[in-house]
């Protein structure tokens, strides 16, 4: 268990506390920790970058706490009537299926692939469409709409990015076992 690993598990710990205060009405403070959670998700990825404390443990919690997060916001802001069920199904459907094929390939024991700035431009980007519609802003639900957009194009991207890499992975290992039967 190191710093950034910390960091990441703090996250988890923030969805109850989100649930809470937002239940209980106060929005400004329910935004409050969906941004703290935003500033350990920036922390832990730049200590593990930068003091070299990345760890497959790491690589696999910490988008699963982001999105774990982002799905509770969702299903808040679905409830409480702040977004609709098209957007909040758009979200949970590339969601779920980011979840899935990151386990998948994980237990497959898949390489995965690293986040890339169009996921990290993804992540601000629904960060600010959260910030809108906490304030009510007037163009809140069409930005969201455009950033739904944008992540399926960004889970694209990653699609073809794990089939480049482990696509490599799979051609090597089998140039390594014809040589050894040679």
């Amino acid at each position: 268990m190191n710093l950034p690993n910390l960091l990441t598990s703090l996250r988890f710990l923030l969805i109850p506390v989100y649930i809470g205060i937002f239940a209980s009405g106060h929005m400004i403070p329910a935004f409050l920790v969906v941004v703290a959670a935003g500033v350990t998700d920036v922390l832990d990825g730049y200590i593990a970058r930068r003091f070299g404390q990345i760890t497959a443990t790491g690589e696999m919690l910490d988008p699963l706490a982001d999105k774990l997060m982002l799905i509770t916001v969702i299903l808040s802001l679905l409830f409480a009537g702040y977004i609709s069920w098209w957007a909040a199904g758009a979200m949970f459907l590339r969601d779920l299926g980011m979840i899935a094929g990151g386990l998948f390939a994980h237990f497959r024991g898949k390489k995965s692939v690293p986040a890339n700035w169009m996921g990290k431009l993804t992540t601000v980007l629904f960060y600010a469409a959260i910030m809108f519609i906490f304030f009510e802003a007037p163009f809140a639900q069409p930005y969201l709409w455009a950033v739904i957009a944008f992540s399926f194009v960004t889970s694209f991207v990653y699609l073809l990015s794990y089939k480049a890499i482990n696509g490599k992975i799979e051609t090597q290992q089998g140039q390594i076992g014809e040589q050894k039967e040679a």
